[in-house]
């Protein structure tokens, strides 16, 4: 076994591990949507409301006991 072949495995398992993190990723992001935990619909307007004025997306966490 050459160099070639050890590269050829290796792209082929970073490559397998890079598709396995980005489905994990996905899943991660549609349970914490569907559970409720975050409102990804509002991150998704944040671009086109943002003026001074506007309404603040989360509160920081010591903010959050005041």
């Amino acid at each position: 076994m050459d160099i070639r072949e050890f590269q050829a495995y290796g792209y082929f398992f970073f490559t397998v591990f890079l598709v396995l993190v980005l489905y994990g990723y996905f899943y991660h992001l549609y349970k914490s949507e569907r559970t409720g935990r975050r409102d990804y619909e509002r991150y998704s307007n944040l671009a086109l409301n943002d003026e001074f004025e506007s309404e603040i997306l989360e509160r920081n966490s010591d903010e959050k006991g005041r």
